[in-house]
């Protein structure tokens, strides 16, 4: 159910009357719902138990010395190749391994995560209203109808850019959000026993990125406004509030030894940071190119896999695109993005029951898209099995969609009368 809007709340930080948008139910129960479809539509965690549990454990670390503590607080790094960080209201957090890369401390990390406890603590997001929050985006498949046009499934293909996640960056926040956040972040880790530089080298780290690589850093500086007087303000904290702790020493190769693994992929990721600058810049000669290199350097990576399908599905290669489509489910058969673009290329190239096989997996991993329900029907359709695709195709129609999808569902239930 979507969240009751409106209300007063006492914030958990400065113990003030605020309004609020969201209760702490909803805030949990968003995370619960919306966390999931984005960290998929960011390529799911990285296949790496150990980092994954140190970055949790850090997390966890700054969550006991919260204003919150009770919230089911949780870490993780994402395939996603950008440079960004970010949490949902009630505490899922997730950093890229884009900016995994470029942090050099577990004080960073600290940081880092601390800041987006500070978000969560401060209820930003609750602020905000719970509405702004839950704006659907597509999974990196807004080309897949056109690329379909001249396809025999076109016609309920139309208008695909299927939801298979919620928006990123579910706030974005104001300068004053963004400067409490560094605040609380910096309490939170000092408290953690991280030393305060740390948010000072994270600052400065991101000033740097954003002079000379902003299109990686782009999506962070929308939701996280980066400003001068930030790092200024750190420096003068870490100089004045903490100055006490600064002798602590800055836990590099502790950070260096957890994360060896994922720094052996940086060839791979800086060639498809570049392919994502290329696609941005609509010259998907330069993005394949890219991402070819990058698949020399790790054939097996699943982001690298699913990048090169989309890439080659808005060409309408679909049998090559599904050859690495099917590429990242072996890799990765657990993460859902891979499953749902697998489906829509396997009815690309004819082929309903492996199609079905793959929504259904696909539902196993992220049930609840009435997308899928859709695309059960075309495949039952293609398998030339009307009462199943009838039931399908109406299922889709009573979760109250209105698109093209919908009226070719209901075209086709009107034609065989049922």
């Amino acid at each position: 159910m979507p969240p009751v809007l409106g209300g007063c709340a006492t914030n958990p930080v400065t113990g003030d009357r605020m309004v609020a948008g969201l209760s702490e139910e909803d805030e949990v129960a968003i995370d619960r719902q919306q966390a999931p479809l984005q960290f998929s539509n960011d390529y799911g965690a990285v296949q790496d138990r150990a980092l994954n549990a140190y970055v949790d454990r850090v997390v966890r670390t700054l969550a006991a010395e919260s204003h919150r503590p009770a919230l089911p607080y949780s870490g993780r790094v994402l395939n996603a190749n950008y440079i960004n960080a970010y949490t949902f209201p009630g505490g899922s957090m997730a950093a890229t391994r884009g900016i995994m890369l470029e942090l050099e401390s577990e004080d960073e990390l600290a940081a880092l995560f601390g800041h987006e406890t500070g978000h969560v603590n401060a209820r930003h997001a609750a602020q905000r209203q719970g509405k702004q929050m839950i704006a659907n985006v597509a999974v990196g498949v807004a080309t897949v109808a056109t690329a379909l046009s001249d396809h025999p499934y076109a016609a309920p293909v139309v208008g695909l850019a299927g939801q298979v996640g919620s928006s990123a960056l579910l706030a974005k926040y104001s300068r004053d959000n963004e400067r409490e956040a560094d605040s609380l972040g910096l309490r939170y880790a000092n408290a953690g026993g991280y030393s305060p530089q740390g948010m000072v080298e994270l600052m400065d780290m991101l000033r740097s990125q954003g002079q000379g690589n902003p299109s990686l850093i782009q999506t962070m500086f929308a939701s996280h406004p980066m400003s001068e007087d930030r790092y200024a303000t750190a420096v003068g904290e870490t100089n004045t509030e903490y100055a006490n702790t600064l002798g602590r020493p800055l836990q590099r190769q502790r950070y260096m030894d957890n994360t060896a693994s994922l720094r052996r992929l940086k060839p791979a990721i800086v060639e498809l940071q570049k392919a994502d600058a290329a696609m941005a810049g609509k010259s998907p000669q330069q993005a394949h190119a890219h991402i070819n290199r990058a698949l020399r350097s790790a054939p097996d990576d699943y982001a690298a896999n699913v990048m090169m399908g989309k890439l080659l599905l808005s060409q309408k290669q679909y049998a090559d695109a599904d050859r690495y489509l099917d590429t990242a489910v072996d890799v990765y058969p657990t993460e859902a993005q891979a499953q749902y673009l697998g489906g829509i290329t396997k009815l690309a190239v004819d082929r309903p029951e492996q199609a079905l096989s793959r929504f259904e997996a696909y539902d196993r991993a992220m049930p609840g898209n009435p997308q899928s329900l859709f695309f059960k029907g075309v495949a039952y359709e293609g398998m030339q099995n009307r009462q199943q695709a009838s039931a399908y195709y109406y299922q889709f129609l009573q979760t109250g969609a209105n698109n093209d999808q919908a009226r070719y569902a209901y075209s086709r239930l009107r034609q065989w009368g049922t």
